[in-house]
C-alpha cells in the first residue's frame, strides 16, 4: 500500500528484454536506505518487486501482464519515473489509500499555466468515469491528486509547482500515457451495492 506522495525520481539506466517481460534498472538518488530484494516499490504507480540493488540502482522484472496494463510498456532507457516506498503502520497518509493497481492508462491531453502553476487534462477509457468524481483523489503515474474538474472522458488536475517539480509530469510530452488508479473505495462500494 502506499500514498501516492512521490519520494523521489529516478531514471531508467537500462532496460533489457526477457522472456515473458523486461529487466529494468532505475538509477536514483533518492532515500532508499534499508530497501532489500523483495521489497515493493511503486515505480510511476506500479507496485513492483526489487530484484537486484547495486549502489543506487534499483533492478525490477516486469511481467507481460504488467507490461500490457500500465504505461510501462513505452518503458524507454533515460526516462524518469516516480519512486515510492509502501507505507507503513508508522507513516503518516499525506496523500490516499493507492495500491500499486493500475486500472487504466489515459494520455496527457493538455497542459495550461494556471499562475505558477498547471492545469493538466488526462483522457481516460469511458467506462472508468464512474469511479471518478470531481475533488475526488486520483492516482496519476502514483502521484495522488485531486481531481479539480470532470469530463465524460477527461479529468483535470491542478498542479503546484512542488508537484511539477518533484516528479515525472513536467517531463511528459504530450500525448504520452499515464498510468490511472482510482479510488479503491469507489470500487468496493460498487461491488456491494451489486450484492
Amino acid at each position: 500500500m502506499f500514498t501516492g506522495i512521490v519520494e523521489t525520481l529516478g531514471v531508467l539506466s537500462k532496460v533489457t528484454e526477457v522472456d515473458q517481460g523486461l529487466r529494468v534498472e532505475i538509477s536514483t538518488d533518492g532515500v532508499f536506505d534499508g530497501v532489500t530484494p523483495g521489497d515493493s516499490i511503486a515505480v510511476n504507480g506500479v507496485c513492483l518487486t526489487v530484484v537486484e540493488i547495486s549502489f543506487n540502482q534499483l533492478s525490477f522484472d516486469i511481467s507481460a501482464e504488467t507490461l500490457r496494463r500500465t504505461s510501462l510498456r513505452q518503458t524507454r532507457e533515460g526516462a524518469r519515473v516516480n519512486l515510492e516506498r509502501p507505507v507503513t503502520l508508522a507513516s503518516r497518509l499525506g496523500g490516499h489509500l493507492v495500491q500499486g493497481h493500475v486500472d487504466a492508462t489515459g494520455q496527457l491531453i493538455e497542459v495550461l499555466a494556471a499562475g505558477e502553476g498547471f492545469n493538466v487534462r488526462i483522457g481516460f477509457p469511458p467506462e472508468f468515469g464512474r469511479y471518478i468524481v470531481e475533488k475526488g483523489s486520483i492516482a496519476v503515474d502514483g502521484i495522488s491528486l485531486t481531481v479539480a474538474k470532470l469530463g465524460e472522458d477527461w479529468f483535470e488536475i491542478a498542479i503546484i509547482p512542488h508537484t511539477w517539480r518533484s516528479t515525472n509530469l513536467s517531463g511528459l510530452e504530450l500525448g504520452a500515457d499515464v498510468n490511472i488508479e482510482v479510488d479503491v473505495i469507489a470500487k468496493y462500494v460498487e461491488k456491494l451495492m451489486r450484492r
